[in-house]
């Protein structure tokens, strides 16, 4: 449990790290382009993550013999870390696959529409202190 633990910190560690050096290399990007703020740096963690967490889960799918300690570094720790909208269209993929369709859909509806509406409330709660 706990060695677990450990690679789930070192994963998220790593990938948190890897999110932050892509964010940046991003804005500066972007601002070489055009001089207006633009979220390439997340967007690509968005698609890069959620592509190496499809790569992954369709590997460890076909190789059973893969550590359940692995898939906690690379999944949870790493992925986790680098980008938590992997996780959303994995998990969007496996209710899409299981045949629970509907379940998929208010699933992406409600996570982005909650998010941001938590999102703008949290503003709205701290902008007056």
């Amino acid at each position: 449990m706990f060695s677990d633990l450990f690679f789930i910190f070192l994963g998220g560690g790593i990938g948190s790290v890897l999110r932050y050096l892509i964010s940046i290399l991003g804005e500066k990007t972007i601002y070489y382009f055009i001089d207006k703020p633009h979220p390439l740096g997340t967007f690509t963690v968005n698609i890069v993550g959620s592509f190496a967490i499809g790569l992954l889960y369709g590997y460890f799918q076909e190789n059973i013999s893969v550590s359940e300690t692995l898939k906690l570094f690379l999944f949870v720790g790493f992925l986790g870390g680098f980008t938590t909208f992997s996780s959303f269209s994995l998990d969007t993929f496996k209710l899409v696959q299981s045949g629970e369709i509907m379940i998929a859909i208010l699933y992406i509806i409600s996570s982005i529409v909650l998010a941001l509406g938590f999102t703008y409330f949290g503003i709205k709660l701290t902008s007056n202190l």
